[in-house]
């Protein structure tokens, strides 16, 4: 079977080589980085971005109403969950009910909006507390 694609007919294979394959592009006379440069631009960390759980850890403490829908659930569509934000994570949110004792684990995936009754907490960079 002759195979003509570069992967398995050179005699270096692609996942050998140290470099990223091509050339840069240019945006007027400033190249655009590959793979390759772009690891000799920066010594810092990237800095994380606005995405709900991190506004959510910037607002850990308040006190909020969590909007869900669970669209296979008849009996349980739509449900509003009332407590303090204890934690969050890409998946997840910790919230709990001083009054009752209640703690509630609520998955990222069926949350419509959140709502606080105070400003939010909110900042297009964030940088963890820790």
């Amino acid at each position: 079977m002759n195979n003509n694609n570069n992967f398995s007919n050179s005699s270096t294979p692609f996942y050998g080589k140290q470099e990223f394959p091509g050339k840069p592009i240019y945006v007027g006379n400033n190249p655009v980085p590959n793979q390759q440069m772009a690891a000799n631009y920066s010594t810092e960390l990237p800095m994380e971005q606005s995405y709900i759980e991190n506004i959510l850890r910037l607002n850990k403490g308040k006190k909020a109403r969590v909007h869900m829908t669970f669209p296979d659930s008849t009996e349980w569509r739509d449900l509003e969950f009332n407590g303090i934000i204890e934690q969050s994570g890409r998946d997840h949110i910790i919230l709990s009910e001083p009054n009752t004792g209640t703690w509630q684990l609520l998955f990222m995936i069926y949350v419509d909006y959140v709502s606080f009754d105070e400003p939010i907490n909110y900042s297009p960079e964030f940088y963890p507390n820790n």
